[in-house]
């Protein structure tokens, strides 16, 4: 076993090693501590893409998409995006929104009457304040092929933890109600209609559902973390969830996404203004709009974007409006407890962009 982590070791220093800084001097910082993660055997493997005034800057890969094959991350590589799922969802909404399909005040009830009627709104959902509970036990990694609709018996009979709209709790069987909503106002199968009004208008073709029984090429295999390395991440059928936490995909679909957002192409800029507002409660600001995480980071710059973590994946996407700068990290573990190096990389590289500005006179 000793040998076996010894070559697991030598192979995440042979895969950092290939990837030599590319980008602008005030990117390559951020990528090197990036490609410390994979080098230093805290992941498996990640890529990156960073995209400044719609241009692309830097994009790289570290480490491996199969630790066991031996085959290495690249920028292509497709990765579960957890919960950078939901700006996805949120977009459709407010594509549907936009069109008339339906309203974001409209009742859950309307569309899904087997749930049990709490007056929820469908905007609720998409802010997590309609009251829903978060995983219990192994929830999280639920491995049955259930559709949306039979998903429901899983949370369908439990009590809400508040009424609708007076408070906040983040969890993805929000998303379940939601697009079990949005694919009844639409007459189509959720992943069709997402596809339809977000992924194809947007050039995101990399982007799609997991489908456990038929996994694409140049599909990361998932791992999770354990004592001295990795092992294979359980299997899930993350189907059910899709809306919130169920896609795949590559570091420039994601960048595609934020940048339609920072081009005004997404969506009505008055609806997405309304999709990247932080909601209130009476405990005051979610920092979270309808479907996005919204604020300032340590530095006091206004982002949004997400952050996911499931079975065998980790993913950071953000949007630095001000600074038009959009950037995306996929990972394939398990949240490998590494959000203060990425945190400090994000910095790192606005920082290095804020300077080399002002260097400039800009």
């Amino acid at each position: 076993m000793g040998n076996f982590w010894r070559q697991i070791r030598e192979v995440f220093s042979s895969a950092a090693s290939r990837s030599e800084p590319s980008g602008p001097e005030w990117v390559n910082g951020a990528a090197g501590l990036l490609g410390d993660l994979a080098e230093g055997g805290r992941v498996p493997g990640l890529a990156m893409r960073i995209q400044h005034r719609g241009q692309w800057v830097h994009e790289a890969a570290f480490g491996y998409a199969d630790l066991e094959g031996g085959v290495p991350a690249t920028p292509q590589t497709l990765f579960r995006i957890a919960s950078v799922s939901k700006p996805i969802t949120a977009t459709a909404l407010a594509r549907m929104a936009g069109e008339g399909l339906l309203r974001l005040d409209d009742p859950l009830a309307r569309y899904v009457p087997e749930y049990p009627d709490h007056g929820i709104l469908l905007h609720q959902l998409a802010a997590h304040t309609a009251g829903l509970r978060g995983y219990r036990g192994k929830e999280y990694a639920l491995n049955r092929p259930y559709s949306i609709e039979a998903s429901l018996e899983v949370f369908r009979d439990d009590p809400l933890e508040f009424a609708p709209g007076t408070g906040f709790l983040y969890n993805s069987f929000d998303f379940v109600l939601l697009s079990l909503a949005m694919e009844r106002a639409a007459g189509m199968p959720f992943d069709a209609l997402v596809r339809e009004l977000v992924l194809q208008p947007l050039g995101m073709e990399h982007t799609q559902a997991e489908q456990p029984e038929q996994l694409p090429d140049g599909l990361a295999k998932p791992y999770t973390r354990r004592a001295g390395g990795f092992r294979r991440a359980v299997p899930v059928d993350n189907r059910y969830k899709l809306a919130g936490g169920g896609y795949l995909s590559t570091v420039g679909d994601v960048c595609r996404l934020g940048q339609a957002y920072l081009d005004g192409s997404a969506v009505n800029p008055d609806l997405a203004a309304e999709f990247l507002t932080s909601r209130e409660t009476p405990q005051g600001p979610t920092w979270y709009g309808l479907g996005w995480q919204v604020g300032r980071d340590a530095s006091g710059r206004r982002y949004y974007g997400h952050v996911g973590n499931a079975v065998g994946g980790y993913s950071n996407f953000f949007v630095y409006p001000d600074a038009e700068v959009v950037l995306a990290v996929l990972m394939n573990c398990t949240d490998p407890g590494v959000q203060p190096v990425l945190d400090t990389a994000i910095d790192a590289a606005l920082s290095g962009l804020e300077s080399a500005g002002r260097d400039k006179g800009g």
